[in-house]
C-alpha cells in the first residue's frame, strides 16, 4: 500500500509539471490532485526536489532495461555507444516538455536538481556504470587507462547531448537523433586510435584534465 500511494504522489506530480510547470505546482496541488492529506505527500517527499529526484531514479531504471536489448544484440563500441543513447532520447521524450521548464533549475550549480549535486549522486553513478557497460562489453581495442576513465567521460557526453536535447524543439527530437549519429563516430574513431603512440599521449592529456577537474 505504502509503494502504491509514494507511485501515485510521484505519477501526480510529474503530469502536473508537465501541464502547470515546475514553479507553479505546489506540494499542496499534488497533495490534492493524488488524493491524499498534505501530510502524507510530505511524509513520502519532503519536497518538489525529492519528487524530481524520484524521476531520474525512474528515468535511470527505465533507461538501463530499455539498453539490456543493446547489449545483447551489439558489441562494437559504436553500437552500444549509439544504441544507450538513442534509447535515452527514445525514453525520455514524453517528459521533454517538462524538463525544458525545470531545466533552469537542475543547470543552477547548488540545485539539489543540479546532474553534478549530493542528490543526485544515486542517478549519476548508476548512470556511469551503465557507460561502464558499454566500455567493458566492447570489443574495440582501446588504451588501458583510457578504458578506465571512459564511463564517466561518456556520462559528460550524454550531459552534452541532454543539454541539447532540452533546447531540440523539432519534431520527435529528430535533431538529437542526428547529433548522435554524427558524434558517435568521431568518439569511436579516438577511442580506437587511443592505444597507438601518437595519440596515446592526448589520451593521456585528456585523463589529466579529468583528474583535476574532479580535485
Amino acid at each position: 500500500m505504502a509503494e502504491k500511494t509514494r507511485e501515485l504522489i510521484v505519477e501526480t506530480a510529474l503530469r502536473l509539471f508537465r501541464e502547470r510547470g515546475y514553479e507553479s505546482t505546489t506540494m499542496r496541488a499534488i497533495a490534492a490532485e493524488a488524493g491524499v492529506s498534505v501530510g502524507n505527500a510530505y511524509y513520502y517527499f519532503r519536497s518538489k526536489e525529492q519528487l524530481v529526484q524520484a524521476y531520474y531514479d525512474r528515468a535511470q531504471a527505465t533507461h538501463e532495461a530499455a539498453c539490456r536489448e543493446v547489449f545483447a544484440a551489439e558489441r562494437s563500441f559504436a553500437g552500444r555507444l549509439g544504441g544507450v543513447l538513442r534509447e535515452w532520447v527514445r525514453i525520455s521524450e514524453p517528459y521533454h516538455e517538462f524538463a525544458v521548464k525545470f531545466f533552469k533549475h537542475a543547470a543552477e550549480p547548488s540545485n539539489p536538481l543540479s546532474p553534478f549535486s549530493a542528490e543526485s549522486a544515486p542517478a549519476r553513478e548508476s548512470a556511469v556504470a551503465l557507460y561502464r557497460e558499454v566500455v567493458e562489453g566492447s570489443a574495440g581495442r582501446m588504451d588501458d587507462e583510457l578504458r578506465e576513465e571512459l564511463p564517466e567521460l561518456l556520462w559528460l557526453l550524454w550531459m552534452g547531448v541532454v543539454l541539447f536535447w532540452v533546447h531540440d524543439n523539432s519534431p520527435g527530437c529528430a535533431r538529437t537523433y542526428r547529433l548522435i549519429d554524427r558524434v558517435v563516430p568521431l568518439v569511436d574513431r579516438l577511442v580506437g586510435l587511443s592505444h597507438l603512440p601518437g595519440i596515446k599521449g592526448v589520451a593521456r592529456e585528456v585523463i589529466e584534465v579529468v583528474h583535476e577537474l574532479r580535485a
